[in-house]
Formats: C-alpha cells, structure tokens, sequence
C-alpha cells in the first residue's frame, strides 16, 4: 500500500480480510455437496462414494491443519497464507473439469491440503493484531466468514448450475480465491512493518503483546518442540474436544443440501432458496459469541469465565438436533438453525483458546493441531453416516448423536481445563 498513508484502526481491517478468506474457504467446501445430486445423475456415485469423497477432503485438510500451523509459523501470515489460497483455489477449479469419481476424489484432496491451513493460519494472523480483550471479537468476524460463505453458496451455486452448468460452480469459485491472494499480499504485514498503521494502534498492540510476555517470563514467542505440545493437559483437551464437535459442523455442512434433497424433497432451486437459512443464523452465532465473551470480560469476569460461560451456553443449544428428523419442515429448519448458530456460538471460542492458553510463537502450531483433530473426527464421522445412510436409510440416529457430542465436550473442558489463562510452556519441555 501507499507509503505514507496511515489508516485508522487498521487492525479491523485486517479483520475484514481474513474474513473474506474464510468465506471464499466455505465457498469453496460447498460446491460438491450443492452440486451432488447433478453428480450423482451423472456419475452414479453411490452414497458411500459421497461419503469417501468427503473423508478424502477431511483427510488432506486435517494433515495441512496440522501442517499448516506449522507453515504459518515458519513461512510467516502473509506468504503462507498466499500460497495456501492459490493452491486450493486451483484444486477447486479443476473439479469442474473431471469424468468421473476418481478425478474428483484427487482434486477434493487436494483442496483440503490448501484449505486445512486456513483456520490456524487466520488464528495466528489474529494473535499478530489484536489484543487479548479483543481477540474472540476478531476471531467471530473471521469465522463468520464461514457462515458468509455457506450462506452465499446454495443460492449462488445454484443459480450457476441453473444459467450455465454444475463446472462452472468450480471454476467461478476458485477464480475468487486467486483474487484474494493478490489483495493480501498487497496488504497484509505485521504491526511493527506496516506502512499504514498509526503510532497509536502501533503503540496499542506491541505494549499489549508486551504486556502478555510479561505476564510469565517463561511465555515468550521461542518456538517449541511440536511433538512436545502432547504434554500438556489442555492440548489434549483440546484435541478431544475438536474431535468429537468438528464431526457435527462437518456433518450438517456436507449433508444437509442432500438431507433436504432425501428426505424433504427438494430441488436444486428450493434447496438456493432455504438452503442459506442455517447459516446465516451460524453468522449470527459467531459474531455474538466473540462478542459475548469480549463483553463479559468488559465486565469485570476473568478470562477463564467469560470464556466457559460462552462454552457453556452454545453447549445448551445443540440438543435441539434430537427434534430435527420428526419435525415438519419448516420446524426441522429451525432446529437446524438453532444447532448452527449454536456450534458457530461454540467454535468461535474454542478457535480463541490456543491464543488465550499459548505463547505467540505456538499459536499456529496448537491450532494447527486441534484443527487437525477435528477433521479426523469429521473423517471418520463422515464414513459411519455413509455406512448408516447406504445400509438403513435413515439420518435418525444420526442427529441424535450430533446432538450430545457438545454438551460431552463441555464436560471435558471443565474437568481438564481448571482455568484458561496463559500456561507456562518451555522449550526444553521441562513444565
């Protein structure tokens, strides 16, 4: 950017873009399930098959997840972020030119090796900006980019398929993602690089990062071993957590175009015009869990409560999921709503909690591996519900186990997160 010209609160701004990152990621996710019923008239792929085409996603996405943390740590936001963009955005361009199955299944894998980076990625480029009052504020806008993205994809795609045809859902996607990436490099450097930052927000963000350090001489930005961070309690919380309710998110993204396609009948017009519904109230949850958190905070409850508050009430919404399967369909899509605002309400924190509990310099790495977790629960999930779907025909039980996983979860994190505040992490692993 122009040298010289400062920008007020550039940090929102930075916001924004990551923002934008996340949705033209869910954009991305979204073609194959919007598009599946043209696919399976057209390559008869069997339920199983859909279901293996969605775990060979997951797979490729938890391994960069991890990966990519990793990435963003040594390669830095902006060019690591650069690279991962451009590499899913092609991935998704060239499922519009396959076959058959097996064309497919290559390029839906390597689209989640570029989108597995995203998440922890965006969550380093967050601890980069923003300081720890505002942190769940930034992460809830940039993971409401996933609703955006979810929310834009049913209509858009649809009338794609509808004006052109199912290819040009792929290509015309990845082509927004490569236009991304021009604009973060162009823009995106860290606060004390920055040509556009005031000395204000300059002087706001570095005194609060050093602020952090100072909270335990032990809590610097030195990296540490990555296979290290199994030693800690809360990674393994952590971990287990993302497991089991990354399986909901996935489920509910992949199968609800086909749920309502199954089950309630409707067409590739019906499914633009309702489709959308969920994830704008899982908008809604993201920006109000961020924010709920934050004004908690602001209202003198410590760190830890404000955080297993939120945690607490998201968990208390997901059990309306058990009413989904025997209600109408106008009442079914306001359950399923309700689930999605509620895992959007939860996951927005859980993304805040590797900023909130790790040092600068790990962050990446921890949400990294969290993140990779949930998509190998998300991997494995994926398969059982193509199990149950092709042998009983019946999304019952289904929601009826998507239901429990986030109150389960809640219960692991009061037990083996006693407090969320920042932990003593060493390099030589000696805690």
């Amino acid at each position: 950017m122009r040298e010289g010209f400062k920008i007020k609160n550039l940090r929102w701004y930075i916001a924004i873009v990551l923002t934008f990152a996340t949705a033209i990621n869910y954009l991305d996710r979204q073609t194959l399930p919007v598009v599946i019923s043209q696919l399976q008239k057209e390559f008869s792929i069997t339920e199983t098959q859909f279901a293996a085409l969605n775990s060979l996603f997951l797979l490729s996405y938890a391994i960069m997840y991890a990966g990519g943390g990793r990435i963003a740590d040594w390669l830095g936001t902006r060019l690591g972020y650069s690279i991962m963009m451009v590499w899913w955005s092609l991935s998704c361009m060239a499922q519009g030119l396959v076959n058959g199955f097996r064309g497919l299944a290559t390029f839906r894998f390597m689209l989640g090796v570029g989108e597995g980076g995203s998440f922890p990625t965006s969550a380093k480029g967050v601890s980069e900006w923003f300081p720890a009052r505002e942190r769940s504020i930034a992460f809830g806008m940039f993971n409401t980019g996933s609703s955006i993205g979810a929310v834009m994809a049913p209509p858009l795609l649809a009338l794609i398929v509808v004006l052109l045809s199912w290819r040009w859902v792929f290509i015309i996607s990845g082509a927004v993602g490569l236009l991304w990436a021009v604009l973060w490099l162009f823009f995106y450097r860290l606060p004390k690089n920055h040509p556009n930052i005031t000395e204000e927000e300059s002087h706001l963000i570095l005194n609060s990062q050093e602020e952090e350090r100072e909270l335990d001489i032990t809590r610097q930005t030195q990296r540490v071993k990555w296979i290290s961070l199994f030693s800690y309690r809360e990674v393994w919380c952590l971990l287990v957590v993302k497991f089991l309710t990354d399986s909901v998110w996935f489920f509910y993204i992949f199968w609800l175009p086909k749920y309502l396609t199954d089950t309630r009948g409707f067409n590739i017009q019906e499914i633009g015009y309702y489709a959308w519904i969920p994830y704008a109230a899982a908008g809604f949850g993201s920006m109000f869990g961020g924010w709920l958190s934050s004004f908690l905070m602001k209202r003198g409850l410590t760190l830890n409560a404000s955080r297993k508050v939120a945690l607490g009430i998201s968990a208390a919404l997901m059990p309306v999921a058990a009413l989904i399967v025997p209600s109408p369909t106008g009442l079914a899509i306001v359950f399923i709503s309700i689930a999605f605002l509620g895992h959007q309400f939860w996951s927005v924190i859980i993304q805040t909690l590797p900023a909130d509990l790790y040092p600068q310099g790990t962050v990446g790495s921890v949400a990294g591996l969290i993140g990779a977790s949930g998509s190998f629960g998300a991997m494995i999930f994926a398969m059982i519900v193509g199990f149950i779907l092709e042998n009983y025909h019946s999304y019952g039980p289904i929601f009826i186990t998507v239901s429990l996983l986030h109150p389960i979860s809640f219960g692991l994190i009061l037990l083996m997160i006693r407090s969320i505040s920042p932990l003593k992490v060493f390099a030589n692993n000696k805690h």
